[in-house]
């Protein structure tokens, strides 16, 4: 059947024919040329990051399906279904799928098979090599907490994945070879009458695991700099046939880093594309922004590198378009551009879901198991300028396990201090059930527990530190709690103390804030010289947010995760009462006046 306005079959039989009967001229060779000229071919790249193991659009600390204020969806499921249409769409023309790392941690699914149930004891493969393997991807790039586990289950999760991962500037020490693979040059059909396009990935993991996993890679691993590493190896995939060069680099744009200036660069994806010639384009993450399109500048070449970054948790999906053509035998890229897509647009991918279903209802019942009973509701909404009763909950535990286990030692005298920073502004235990999601959802964050000492000084410059989290606020100045803080310093990144009584005045200057520091109870003020054991999680003792004089000899650390305890803590009594607890001991303030 033909359509209305169509030719019937027969007409375009006859002018078949017609065509059939003409006598065939062959092209000369600059005829040739000039069409190979004129023809263009395309290629796609997909990128995803930061998943983080999500992969069902759901919230385990609210059991209940994901949403946000901008009612964002999560999870390789919907970017799945993503990925799909744009191959179905691209039927018979290149397409890669690539990610930029934090794959393996991040959610309760993540954890409960890493500790609950780690796959280096059960032999199971883990939700996110099950998932990850039918969307079918084509390379992922390791991000820093992909080494929160250790090295056996990294190393178990990569052999179980059916694609490569990459880590270009991860070396082994003791042969200071990679420790992982470096890149891939892929051999791709960009469609008939071409030859093939040998499309060359390299992997840049973020130097700051030297740090944050000092634990689990130091005298093992040593990260080298992101913005060497891509110099050393452009070139060799070049010399290989790489006729693209695309990095995928689990680090943020921003050129600056969390830590002191004793690693590499944390954030250098601009500067690589800025300072490294070659590459053609940068995948990235770390950063959980969005950025669709960026392009920077090569110094050296002038050419335009186009970067992207699609956000965290799989809300985004990156898609690059190249436009390519034949230039004296060689390819070339005539045009590129870069877009994100909302997972919000479609629905799960019902593959990935079955993949990860029994996975999934495992967790989900886990998480729902009771731990205690609260005798109130209580709330972290606060917790970031105010002294509440569920951050003092997480103080209060680290102080009684740190201090029995201190006991009979050399420093069992020593006053026990404890910090702990407001994660989430939305956690609550309710008056009544508290289960683990809860107390996940207080704690989500696979910490482990340490203790230092630090002197009475070095408590007070610490806690100046942390003081810089508040924009300054003349007294008198409307006070706006949405605003309170300073965008530039994430919430992870501010610490409150237990144990001494402080006030923060945010109407001075950073850096002269604690206007007052005296033993609990007293107006004694806190001494220089003063000891104290201090209990502290081991990423900020381990360097994380560069806060001033944690990093030191730990005279505790028994690898005890924070949240774990927390719920023993809370099995062990039943009953969750501030009354236990609850010792308001720091305050904010303007020129001595409460703000709250």
């Amino acid at each position: 059947m033909t359509s209305p306005s169509g030719p019937s079959r027969r007409t375009v039989l006859a002018a078949a024919a017609a065509a059939a009967s003409v006598p065939l001229i062959a092209a000369t060779p600059a005829q040739a040329a000039g069409a190979a000229r004129s023809r263009t071919w395309d290629l796609t790249i997909l990128g995803t990051s930061d998943t983080h193991g999500n992969v069902y659009n759901w919230d385990y600390y609210r059991d209940a399906e994901y949403d946000d204020s901008k009612h964002n969806d999560v999870g390789v499921a919907k970017l799945a279904t993503l990925v799909n249409q744009i191959r179905a769409e691209r039927r018979g023309r290149a397409t890669l799928v690539l990610d930029a790392g934090d794959t393996i941690q991040g959610t309760p699914l993540a954890t409960f098979y890493a500790k609950q149930e780690p796959i280096t004891t059960t032999g199971a493969t883990h939700p996110m090599a099950n998932a990850m393997n039918v969307l079918g991807y084509d390379a992922v790039t390791l991000g820093n907490h992909e080494f929160n586990y250790g090295l056996p289950l990294l190393a178990r999760w990569i052999s179980q994945l059916g694609f490569p991962a990459l880590a270009a500037n991860a070396v082994n020490v003791a042969t200071g070879k990679p420790a992982f693979l470096p890149f891939v040059i892929k051999k791709v059909s960009v469609g008939f009458a071409a030859p093939p396009l040998r499309v060359g990935i390299l992997g840049l993991t973020n130097p700051g695991s030297a740090i944050w996993d000092k634990a689990n890679v130091e005298g093992r691993l040593r990260f080298d700099d992101m913005i060497d590493t891509a110099r050393k190896y452009v070139p060799i995939m070049r010399e290989r046939g790489a006729d693209i060069v695309l990095i995928s680099a689990h680090g943020g744009d921003s050129g600056t880093s969390s830590y002191g200036p004793e690693l590499p660069i944390e954030n250098p994806t601009a500067l690589i594309a800025e300072q490294v010639p070659g590459i053609d384009a940068i995948l990235f993450g770390h950063a959980h922004a969005e950025v669709a399109e960026k392009f920077v500048t090569n110094t050296e070449t002038g050419e335009r590198v186009l970067l992207t970054e699609p956000s965290k948790w799989g809300q985004r999906l990156s898609r690059m378009d190249f436009t390519l053509a034949r230039e004296k035998g060689r390819w070339k890229i005539t045009k590129k551009s870069a877009a994100l897509l909302n997972t919000n647009t479609v629905v799960e991918d019902p593959q990935v879901l079955a993949a990860v279903r029994a996975q999934h209802q495992k967790t989900v019942a886990y998480v729902n198991q009771v731990v205690a009973r609260s005798t109130v509701e209580l709330s972290a909404a606060e917790s970031r300028y105010k002294d509440t009763p569920i951050l003092d909950f997480i103080n209060h535990v680290q102080t009684e396990v740190v201090g029995k286990a201190l006991a009979g030692t050399s420093y069992a005298a020593l006053p026990v201090l404890s910090i702990a920073a407001p994660f989430s502004r939305t956690a609550v235990f309710p008056a009544g059930d508290v289960k683990i999601r809860d107390v996940a959802g207080l704690y989500v964050f696979d910490n482990t527990l340490e203790a230092v000492v630090l002197s009475g000084a070095e408590v007070r410059t610490y806690l100046e530190f942390s003081a810089k989290y508040f924009r300054t606020l003349a007294p008198g100045a409307p006070v706006d709690t949405e605003t309170i803080s300073d965008p530039a310093v994430p919430d992870y990144n501010y610490d409150v103390f237990s144990g001494l009584d402080y006030d923060i005045d945010i109407s001075r200057p950073v850096g002269r804030r604690i206007t007052r520091l005296v033993l609990p109870g007293t107006d004694t003020p806190v001494a220089d010289n003063a000891q104290f054991v201090v209990a502290v999680n081991n990423y900020r003792r381990s360097g994380g947010g560069n806060f001033p004089g944690i990093v030191r000899t730990q005279v505790y650390n028994e690898q005890q995760e924070i949240r774990q305890l927390l719920i023993d803590w809370a099995q062990a009594r039943g009953v969750i009462d501030p009354a236990d607890f609850h010792q308001p001991n720091w305050r904010l303030v303007r020129e001595g006046v409460p703000v709250f």
